[in-house]
């Protein structure tokens, strides 16, 4: 099982810490580094900054949003920073929800997710694989466009750069086993949110036949103390953001993929109180068992322990959540 350092996105501002971490990491020999975004700082940018203060590490996005760019610009940023920094890109793309998706980038969320997904990622293989003009006859990215309000004017085109990997590798986002069957189907690896060890059925029967070489690379919080309760804080702290704010108290995938980890009663208990500016409750409401079998935290004797659960599975990359370079020190030992 490799290892990555997943950095997430900034929040008031940059991080002045990530770098040195991403560094760090790289000589502690992590496989990849990952950024993310929401609403304000994007996944591309920070990654070429580490991109040119490193040399071997991969650089991933953990996600970029669909809905932030059309396709063929996603690739373009995809192809030119795999250029610049020798071919260590690795494309992680999410959709998002209904709630970023329209009150962020001003999109109406499709109502077909799965095939708005396919679409995305069939114009991003083009791109990449430059086998000939771009071109596909979709319902979200068509190219060229053909709506009733365009000019008529729109060729395919090539792209003028050449990739340097037509193979560079396309991993998504996906929480609904149907979007894992064709995450499965359609891309180069998985990158699953809230995985835990112990039922990884959650996810859909697709999962326990998957292609050879496909990543499956879950984001986890890790953390090396001695107080095992007080180190679930923060992860507490994410799942109340996520399952309380990240979507509508109708319409939230998180939420659901909570429920269906055995913990749908919690789940709404959790955006009741979040939805009701009751933040640090809706935190507090998060069962520590949720948090601790979806992290990895504890004194270092706990996390050797329970690391074995996450090597016997399917997990080919754990991309670990931890700001504390003593911590990504050890588990580069543990997992050595």
């Amino acid at each position: 099982m490799r290892l990555g350092l997943a950095l997430g996105y900034w929040g008031r501002g940059p991080d002045a810490g990530h770098v040195p971490l991403a560094v760090a990491a790289e000589r502690l020999g992590y496989d990849s580094v990952w950024t993310a975004e929401s609403w304000g700082s994007d996944a591309f940018t920070p990654l070429t900054w580490i991109a040119a203060r490193t040399s071997t590490i991969r650089l991933g996005t953990g996600v970029a949003q669909m809905a932030a760019r059309t396709p063929a610009a996603t690739a373009m940023h995809a192809l030119t920073l795999d250029h610049l920094s020798g071919g260590r890109m690795l494309l992680g793309l999410g959709l998002s929800g209904p709630q970023v998706v329209e009150g962020w980038y001003g999109r109406p969320f499709p109502d077909s997710p799965l095939t708005a997904t396919r679409e995305y990622v069939d114009v991003v293989r083009q791109v990449l694989r430059r086998q000939g003009p771009v071109e596909v006859d979709g319902r979200f990215h068509p190219l060229p466009y053909r709506g009733p309000d365009g000019t008529g004017l729109g060729r395919p085109l090539k792209s003028v750069t050449h990739p340097l990997r037509p193979d560079l590798p396309v991993l998504l986002g996906a929480e609904g086993p149907r979007n894992v069957a064709q995450t499965i189907r359609i891309a180069d690896g998985w990158l699953p949110l809230y995985w835990a060890p112990s039922r990884p059925e959650v996810y859909g029967e697709a999962v326990r036949a998957l292609p050879e070489g496909f990543m499956v690379a879950p984001l986890a919080q890790v953390r090396v103390c001695d107080d095992v309760a007080e180190g679930l804080l923060p992860v507490k702290a994410m799942l109340g953001f996520y399952i309380g704010g990240m979507g509508h108290a109708a319409r939230n995938f998180h939420a659901d993929l909570m429920a269906r980890m055995g913990y749908a009663e919690q789940a709404r208990r959790i955006q009741e109180l979040f939805l009701a500016g009751r933040r640090e409750e809706a935190v507090l409401a998060v069962p520590d068992a949720f948090a601790d079998e979806i992290s990895l935290v504890g004194p270092r004797e706990r996390i050797a322990e329970r690391l074995q659960a996450w090597r016997t599975g399917p997990v080919t990359d754990l991309l670990a959540v931890s700001p504390d370079p003593h911590t990504l020190r050890v588990l580069a030992e543990l997992n050595s």
